[in-house]
């Protein structure tokens, strides 16, 4: 799942940041915020035009990542999230 599809205050952890092209700046950069696997992540809050720029925690750090930017990064759904989800 991508992070840009994930529902606000649903914890998910990093899987991967997807480069477009090699040696790209942006997965570079989001990978420096700490974007990296393993890492725990959340989507605080969305932009009210459009649900633009994106509230991401991750870790204890809060960003506004750009729908696009968010994008790139591939998360899975944690275990507790996941099994909220099963049983809804």
């Amino acid at each position: 799942m991508k992070l840009s599809e994930l529902p606000r205050r649903t914890a998910a952890t990093v899987d991967t940041v997807e480069d477009l092209a090699p040696n790209d700046a942006i997965a570079r950069r989001l990978r420096e915020l700490g974007f990296v696997r393993g890492e725990r992540v959340e989507v605080m809050a969305a932009g009210p035009v459009s649900k633009e720029p994106l509230l991401v925690q991750v870790g204890f750090t809060r960003f506004a990542l750009r729908r696009t930017e968010a994008a790139r990064v591939r998360v899975s759904l944690d275990d507790v999230a996941a099994a909220a989800g099963a049983v809804a």
